[in-house]
Order: C-alpha cells, then structure tokens, then sequence
C-alpha cells in the first residue's frame, strides 16, 4: 500500500507527505498481478507516423541530437504560435512568448517555482493533480482548494471567492480536467477572469487535454478581456500525438512572465528532447482530419467503457473531456475507493486509481476511482469482462 503517509527521514519539510506517485504504484501492481492496467494515462500505441518519422530523420540528421536552444528550437516555437493562432486566435510571438519545456510537468513546476514567493498563496480545484500539490510546496507556497462536486463537478463562486486573501498569488486551473474529465464552461471562465483580473492575480493553465473535448469546447482563459497578459498557458505533445515519453510541453504568454518562467526552467533541465521538439513541430501542422479523428476515437473509446462500467454495476459520472471517467465505488458495495483500487487486481486484474489521493478534503473524494479509456478497444473489453466479476 502506499508510503505517502509515512515520514522519510532525509526528505526536506516541504515535501514530506509526498511518496511514490499513485501512478506509479498502480502501474507497478498492474505488472505484478498481470492485470489491465486502467490506471495510469498513457496510451497503448503510438501516434502518427508522420510524427515518428519525423524523429528519425531528426537524429539522423543530426537536428537536437546537440543541445538545442534553451528557449527550444524556432520550428516547434513557430508551431505552437501557428497552433495557437489556427485554434483560438491567439497570437504569440515565437522568440519572446514561448518557451519549449520537459513536457507540462516542467512547465508547470517552473511556473510556480518562478511566481511564487514563501508563503505565497495558490489557489486551485480539487480533486487536483498530484504534482500541483508538489510544485506548490517546493515553491514554499500554500495550496487552497475549491471542491468540484459530482456529478456534474460545478464549483460555488462563494467557495472560491473564500479560498482568496490577501496572500494569493495565483490561480491554478486544469481544463480539461484531470481526473474528473470536466471541461470548464465559458460562464465558469468568465468568473474566474473576472476575479483574477480585478484582484491582479496571474493564471497559470494546464491545457494538456485541449484536444480531448467530447461535450462543450475548450475555451483558454488567455481569450477572456485582461487575461492576455496575467495568463502563463501550458500544454504538451504527450497527449495529443501519444508520445507521452517524449516530454515535450511548452508555455505560451507575455515576455515577462515567459522570461521569469524560463530562468526558473533553465535551472531544472537547462535543455530536452532536441531531436522530439521538430517532430511534434510536425505533429502540430497536421490537418484537421487528424484532430478530428483523435477525437472521434477516444470518443469512442469513452463510450464503449463507460457503458461496460454502467453494465459491472458501477454508477458513473459524464467525462466530458480528457481520457478519463470517475466511478462511484460504492455503486459496488465499497465505501472506501482506495480498498477498491488495491483490492481490484487480485479480485478481477484491473487497475484503477483512488481519486481520494487528488483531494485535501479527503471525505469528498474518498468513494471515487478514476479509470482511463485511452487503450484499445480489446484492451478496454477485456477489462470490462473482467469487472464483470466483481459484483
């Protein structure tokens, strides 16, 4: 069982609490009791073989197999701003206002690094990410929470506006949300805005799921009146062209906050992924066609494990975005999701991850599991066979 609770003995105050991820752990049980693993969101296949194709003839070629700009190469920074501006209407200047990183993890542990001052306040929503958690106590900041609630995961305005003082620094906002799939709608935005820019704070976004939107649209922050310039927008390649190894991310926003961001990253990995960063350039100009049939397959995929969780006897709850779909554990007779998630791989061999793990308030989240649909289909179906079991 996890060791997060336990103290370890040379790890500095800020991070004690912190173990080993979930993902982790689950991905190893998965391998240890040949179980499926519906866990941990990576794909099962590659993505295009433009994209990979392009890799090769990088290295071969001996494009990034050097140390690359710091800021990344100008092909994959003309990209994001070309991306940018084909999708949102956004513009980004591509030597000034984007900078290429070791995928979103590390922008977004830049952009809180390089923000945030001791005691310094975030304010973001849970259930969050686990390495928001991290990024924010190595900053030496504080972590406040809005709950988003099943089953539609709404937030109340009176909750956020209680979670500012005088101590924020800035809001943290996922959109598409991980783990609960929700995508935030334009009135919730609005909100937000509002507040962030009538109390000056910045907004930092992790838009790595812009690409996975089933229901509503995914809408960046940055397009609000004022945002523009208070808004440090992350995303990645991982998701959108299955190459979750690569880890190639990036930050788009003003000079200023992209060069207080970049000292901060020069710092962490100084440069990655040369010869990766021109083939999601690549990945990044495909066509429409492509986008659109990544969304009609996960779609699918969402569709086709959901309706084989509803018939294993779980109650779950709409993703309306991401590559994920939370379930009620005690639609199947537990009241505790993280004796479900351990108990799972022995009783029928599938993983799950305990929601609970992504919440303060731990009593919100304790009932919730979190599957991912971002596998084959076989691989989806004999998953559901399996749960089939467990009732």
């Amino acid at each position: 069982m996890s060791d997060v609770s336990l103290r370890q003995p040379f790890l500095n105050a800020r991070l004690q609490g912190f173990g080993a991820t979930i993902f982790a752990e689950m991905s190893a049980l998965a391998v240890k009791t040949d179980s499926v693993n519906l866990g941990q969101g990576f794909p099962d296949k590659d993505g295009p073989s433009e994209v990979i194709e392009a890799a090769t003839s990088a290295i071969q070629n001996g494009l990034g197999n050097q140390y690359p700009p710091g800021i990344g190469v100008p092909e994959l920074r003309q990209a994001i701003s070309d991306h940018q501006q084909r999708f949102y209407g956004l513009s980004y200047d591509p030597d000034s206002e984007i900078l290429v990183t070791a995928g979103a993890s590390e922008a977004l542990a830049a952009a809180v690094l390089a923000l945030c001052e001791t005691g310094d306040e975030v304010v973001t929503f849970e259930p969050w990410y686990d390495i928001y958690g991290a990024n924010i106590a190595m900053a030496g900041a504080t972590k406040k929470v809005v709950t988003l609630r099943p089953p539609h995961y709404a937030f109340e305005e009176s909750e956020f506006l209680a979670a500012l003082s005088p101590k924020t620094r800035l809001i943290l906002l996922n959109s598409p949300h991980n783990p609960t799939g929700k995508v935030f709608s334009r009135e919730e935005l609005e909100f937000i805005a509002k507040v962030a820019v009538e109390r000056d704070l910045l907004v930092v976004t992790d838009e790595v799921y812009e690409h996975l939107v089933f229901e509503g649209e995914h809408i960046p922050i940055a397009s609000f009146p004022g945002m523009r310039e208070r808004t440090i927008a992350i995303s990645s390649g991982g998701k959108t062209f299955a190459f979750t190894g690569w880890k190639v991310g990036w930050v788009c926003s003003s000079p200023e906050l992209t060069s207080a961001v970049r000292i901060a990253k020069q710092f962490l990995t100084y440069v990655s992924g040369g010869p990766f960063q021109y083939a999601i350039a690549v990945g990044l100009a495909l066509g429409d066609d492509y986008y659109k049939n990544l969304l009609s397959d996960m779609k699918e995929k969402r569709d086709f494990l959901s309706a084989g969780l509803r018939s294993a006897g779980f109650e779950i709850f709409e993703s309306q975005g991401t590559y994920f779909v939370t379930a009620d554990a005690r639609s199947v007779g537990y009241s505790d999701g993280l004796e479900l998630c351990w108990q799972l791989p022995e009783k029928v061999g599938v993983v799950a991850v305990p929601n609970v793990v992504f919440y303060d308030n731990q009593e919100e989240g304790q009932h919730l599991i979190r599957f991912t649909f971002c596998k084959s289909l076989d691989v989806l179906g004999e998953a559901v066979h399996r749960l089939q079991s467990l009732t």
